[in-house]
């Protein structure tokens, strides 16, 4: 017995010097930092779900505002927040080559489809797929996807149509997150996978099954996705995958059995599969400079790195990672987005009416009809959509890993020493934080599209609005996204006013459920046929 308690003492002794010097290296280096907790560190107010991820976040930025970088602890791992702007332009765009890398998220044996895609892959790696997938991600490639965008927007304004005729009350509340995610999984469907589904009326089709199950961040899954962060060796051993083996066969089935058919019957749709497929042969190259409007103030440039060619062949395997991503991109991210934008259009009727105004005027110039070009040249539909993207950025964090020993600098002007930080750490530049600064955005909680009108946008100080990304690495399908949400817009707002109901959150809260970005208790709002 007195064998055991000894032992015991040693281990409690071993455990308690072991986290004294994995929570020591801020202090000793000078970085600010919230005091951890032993082995939550800090992550037990989102761990304990009394804070939603991007709550901890902002209040880390605030906390220390006169700061270039603070730390974090995430469990056992310590990450570095960086809080001062030009940093930012060093790490993403100037000296991007020491930061080439994201973390890995999940293992590529494990989970070859999601850790074999552009999002998770390394080094050259990396540069080739990029050089590889950028032609696909043009404005004249776009183009060619919105008729698909406006078909699936069309099956959505007849279903809600028959739910408010149905009702005999002239009117049908919506929880818009739902409506949303239908939407953008039955246009991915579409531009990627070249499929039709109706998720309004076929509730629970396959395709939006998988596309949950895949996309959506539950509880289980935040704690292993913290898990591959934090002890990446452990999770390996455990075999623990964040996807379940159905979703994976599901992906790899639809992208092949796609590929397939086209290949023997000859099939050409201008969609995501065709261009994967045209990748592979090698024949995708950047068209000629077109006259195409581009997608708007938040679309990010391609740089040099993936405007590059490139001879390298990629597996099936490969193929069906990127389309896996575009799915699981464009699933949740842009269904977010879109999300908060019916929110804010609800719960600000003024910016609802002079949209819809503007989208009355482009109807009545254009015949009725709308295109690529002319959805583009809405500049009001843009600032609200740029609006939105500040206010709910859909990526809170934007992560880099060094790959080269890099100086930092100093992270204040007291401290004695500059901050070297190693290959194989990471850090972080918080997106939500940046875009929710008063210093950067006056007033930042009010939904205000005039910050990006023509007269204001150049007061946004560079490197402070992120939400696609900077430099290199930057999101390679802001102009699908930003595509499919100006689509979904114009053609709700063309037929439906929306305003609140009794069940409407305002102002918005975020559950705590989920690392995603919902509203607590839903997104809802009320739907009656415009006249």
């Amino acid at each position: 017995m007195m064998l055991l308690i000894i032992w015991g003492l040693v281990l409690v002794a071993a455990l308690a010097l072991y986290l004294h010097q994995v929570y020591s290296k801020f202090s000793i280096l000078g970085v600010k930092h919230f005091k951890p907790v032993p082995l939550l560190g800090n992550m037990a107010r989102v761990t304990l779900r009394m804070n939603h991820f991007s709550d901890d976040v902002e209040r880390l930025y605030n906390a220390f505002p006169s700061e270039r970088f603070v730390g974090r602890y995430e469990f056992l791992n310590p990450m570095l927040i960086i809080q001062d702007i030009e940093l930012v332009k060093k790490i993403t765009v100037k000296d991007f080559e020491h930061f080439l890398d994201h973390r890995a998220f999940v293992d590529e044996q494990a989970d070859p489809f999601f850790g074999r895609n552009l999002f998770s892959l390394k080094g050259q790696e990396w540069k080739d797929m990029r050089s590889t997938l950028s032609p696909a991600f043009t404005s004249s490639k776009m183009r060619h996807m919105l008729p698909f965008m406006v078909e699936v927007g069309d099956q959505m304004v007849m279903t809600l149509k028959n739910k408010i005729l149905e009702s005999g009350v002239g009117y049908t509340d919506v929880e818009g997150k739902d409506l949303t995610t239908r939407y953008a999984n039955d246009v991915i469907a579409s531009c990627a996978f070249g499929l039709k589904v109706n998720s309004h009326v076929e509730q629970d089709n396959e395709f939006y099954k998988m596309g949950k199950i895949a996309s959506t961040f539950n509880y289980i899954q935040l704690l292993k996705f913290f898990g591959f962060v934090s002890f990446p060796k452990l999770m390996t051993l455990l075999k623990v995958s964040l996807f379940t083996e159905e979703s994976k066969n599901f992906f790899k089935n639809v992208v092949m059995s796609t590929m397939h058919e086209r290949e023997v019957n000859n099939i050409i749709r201008p969609d995501m599969i065709h261009l994967l497929m045209e990748a592979k042969k090698g024949q995708l190259v950047h068209d000629e400079k077109t006259q195409d409007a581009d997608a708007g103030f938040a679309t990010v440039e391609e740089s040099s790195v993936g405007k590059k060619e490139t001879n390298r062949v990629w597996s099936d395997t490969d193929l069906i990672a990127q389309a896996v991503l575009f799915f699981v991109a464009g699933f949740e991210t842009v269904s977010s987005a879109m999300s908060f934008a019916l929110h804010e259009l609800t719960a600000n009727p003024e910016v609802q009416e002079k949209l819809a105004h503007e989208i009355k005027e482009n109807e009545m110039k254009n015949g009725g009809k709308f295109d690529y070009n002319s959805i583009q040249n809405m500049t009001y539909m843009d600032m609200v959509v740029s609006e939105v993207l500040r206010l709910w950025p859909p990526a809170i964090l934007l992560d880099r890993k060094c790959i080269k020993d890099y100086n930092l600098g100093k992270p204040n002007e007291n401290a004695k020493h500059d901050y070297i930080i190693r290959s194989g750490e990471n850090l972080s530049i918080p997106a939500w934080g940046f875009h929710r600064d008063p210093k950067f955005f006056p007033n930042p909680l009010k939904f205000d599209p005039e910050r990006f009108s023509e007269e204001n946008r150049h007061k946004i100080k560079p490197f402070t609005y992120m939400p696609f990304g900077f430099g290199p690495r930057n999101c390679i399908g802001s102009r699908f996204a930003l595509c499919e949400v100006k689509v979904m817009l114009y053609q709700l707002l063309q037929h439906f006013e929306l305003s609140p109901c009794e069940k409407t959150s305002i102002p918005a809260k975020l559950s705590t459920e989920t690392f995603n970005i919902r509203i607590k208790g839903g997104q809802w709002m009320r739907l009656k046929i415009r006249n």
